[in-house]
C-alpha cells in the first residue's frame, strides 16, 4: 500500500479568480491563455477559479485574493454580462475587499477606453487596486498576443505566490 501524503493546499493556498465574458469567442481565447499562465507548473500554492461573468458571484470575489476580469468592448463599454456580474456582486462585496489586487483584459473593436474606465469606476468603489495596466487587444484578433495573456495570468499568480499581492 502506498503511503498517504497529506497536503493542506486549501489552508495555505492563495486564490486567483478569472471572470470573463465573450460573445464571439475571442475573449474566451484570451481568458484561456490567462488561465494557462496562472496555472503554470512553476506556480505553487495558488488556486485558480475561472467563471463566466454570468455564473460568477460576489462569493467568488470574496473568495479571491486577487482577480482578473476580461470583457469584449461592446458599444464603447464593457459587456452587459460583466456589468451584470458587477451589479450583482457589488453590494455583497462593498467594504470587504479593500486592497485586493486586480487586472483587466479587453478585446476591443474601438479603443477600449470606455470599457476600461467603466470597470475601473465600479471597482474603485470596492477599494481594490489595479496592479497591471489593462491588456488591450484592439481590432482583429491577434494570435501572437495570447503570449501576453499568458504572461498576465502568470504575473498575477506569481505575485500571489510571492506574497506581493
Amino acid at each position: 500500500m502506498a503511503p498517504v501524503v497529506w497536503q493542506n493546499v486549501a489552508m495555505d493556498s492563495k486564490h486567483l479568480l478569472v471572470v470573463f465574458h465573450s460573445q464571439s469567442g475571442s475573449t474566451t481565447r484570451m481568458a484561456e491563455a490567462v488561465i494557462r499562465g496562472a496555472q503554470s507548473p512553476d506556480i505553487q500554492g495558488v488556486e485558480v477559479r475561472a467563471k463566466s461573468a454570468l455564473e460568477a458571484t460576489g462569493e467568488d470575489l470574496l473568495w479571491s485574493d486577487a482577480f482578473i476580469i476580461g470583457t469584449p468592448e461592446n458599444f464603447g463599454y464593457m459587456s452587459g454580462a460583466v456589468k451584470y456580474f458587477l451589479d450583482r456582486s457589488y453590494y455583497d462585496c462593498e467594504g470587504k475587499m479593500a486592497g485586493k489586487s486586480f487586472a483587466l483584459f479587453i478585446k476591443a473593436g474601438n479603443d477600449g477606453s470606455g470599457a476600461i474606465s467603466s470597470i475601473r469606476r465600479i471597482l474603485n468603489g470596492l477599494a481594490v487596486k489595479e496592479v497591471q495596466q489593462p491588456l488591450l487587444m484592439v481590432g482583429d484578433f491577434d494570435e501572437s498576443r495570447l503570449d501576453e495573456c499568458e504572461e498576465l495570468g502568470l504575473t498575477l499568480a506569481a505575485g500571489l505566490e510571492a506574497g506581493i499581492y
